[in-house]
């Protein structure tokens, strides 16, 4: 992975980009995290500023388009009037995770070269090679409570998957499910996503999605469970492998939840790594270090390196890299952290409590290798 800094003064905006380009590649790939670098202004004038930074960071990558959007905001129903409906084709995320840096929104966006995007109905979907991925943002539902709508959310996302003759077994990645008040309502949304699984085949003997599961809000209060999920057609078997590195984490059914640490998709070109929302844990399900963040955050980012080696990558392969918090005076000393550790990867640090209390901290990660498989087709 080729790393770049870019920074707008006159609009107080920098951006982090990730970029993935090797000879004879049929396709280039990037990820950008943009910021503000002054968040003094208010919420109209940073909307405004970033998006004014995405065009120019545009005009620097000709010949490339979005695929991916996520706003990550510091108050959904009040900055809701400067939030984007829709930006072309793009699949547009927008969650209330506050930017640890006092800022009223940060964003992510994922960019490949022009001319595979589409929108088809809900779906963004890109086709090349043998491929069509598929990009669904900002599921939820209207029901009572957290479980009900989870239900209803994953029914929703298995009827937008066969639209396109798919299935959550055979296709889903990865998911990403915000939780309004995860303390309270995280069990509620377990309960229901493994059932749903196992109606659809999910289980402990045959695999289950890689996940993040967050403190995430939407727009209106009453939603209280909302997702993004991530889906390939057309791969092949033996394209796909489950992560589990178990020198150190335990299978995540053994504490009552369904999703995988990581999953790896081969290509004939590449290789593409997401890792799971990953936190301080041991291979017993146990918290480590209790209390303190900074060792914490140690024992994560080995947990990420150990499943990122069990896909042949490392840290400088790392594409895009979020990393939530509990408490949000913590993001000082998690940034300095952060500078000495993987200074250059594209990376987010938001407010976002993880399921479990006892966890401070928690990343996510997307990783690139140049790691090709000639037995399938190419990205």
């Amino acid at each position: 992975m080729n790393y770049r800094t870019l920074e707008w003064r006159n609009l107080s905006v920098r951006a982090l980009l990730g970029i993935f380009c090797q000879s004879g590649a049929n396709i280039s790939e990037y990820h950008a995290m943009l910021r503000m670098t002054d968040a003094t202004y208010d919420a109209a004038n940073q909307y405004e500023r970033i998006e004014t930074a995405v065009g120019l960071l545009l005009e620097q990558l000709p010949g490339v388009e979005v695929v991916w959007r996520r706003y990550f905001v510091s108050d959904f129903a009040d900055q809701h009037p400067f939030l984007p409906r829709e930006q072309g084709d793009a699949a547009v995320s927008i969650v209330q995770q506050p930017p640890s840096d006092g800022s009223k929104v940060a964003l992510w966006l994922y960019l490949i070269p022009e001319g595979s995007l589409s929108r088809k109905g809900q779906a963004t979907v890109v086709t090349h090679s043998n491929y069509r991925h598929l990009f669904h943002t900002q599921m939820h539902a209207s029901a009572a409570g957290e479980a009900e709508q989870t239900a209803l959310v994953f029914r929703q996302y298995i009827g937008l998957l066969s639209a396109k003759g798919c299935t959550l077994a055979g296709n889903c990645m990865r998911t990403w499910v915000f939780v309004h008040d995860i303390d309270t309502h995280y069990a509620g949304m377990v309960a229901a996503r493994r059932a749903c699984f196992e109606r659809e085949g999910l289980t402990k003997d045959t695999h289950f999605i890689a996940s993040t599961g967050i403190e995430g809000r939407y727009r209106s209060a009453d939603t209280l469970v909302f997702m993004d999920a991530y889906a390939v057609d057309g791969l092949q078997p033996g394209q796909i492998r489950y992560l589990r590195a178990p020198t150190h984490l335990n299978p995540t059914h053994e504490y009552g939840v369904t999703f995988e640490r990581g999953v790896a998709i081969q290509y004939g070109d590449r290789r593409h790594i997401f890792i799971s929302g990953t936190a301080s844990i041991n291979n017993r399900g146990e918290i480590v270090h209790p209390s303190d963040v900074m060792k914490q955050a140690g024992r994560m980012w080995e947990n990420i390196l150990t499943l990122l080696s069990e896909a042949g990558a490392g840290a400088d392969d790392i594409g895009s890299m979020i990393v939530y918090l509990r408490n949000i005076t913590d993001c000082q000393a998690v940034d300095d952290w952060l500078a000495k550790t993987c200074p250059h990867a594209p990376k987010a640090v938001v407010w976002a409590p993880v399921c479990r209390p006892g966890w401070l901290i928690e990343a996510e990660c997307m990783a690139v290798t140049a790691a090709g498989d000639k037995r399938f087709a190419v990205f």
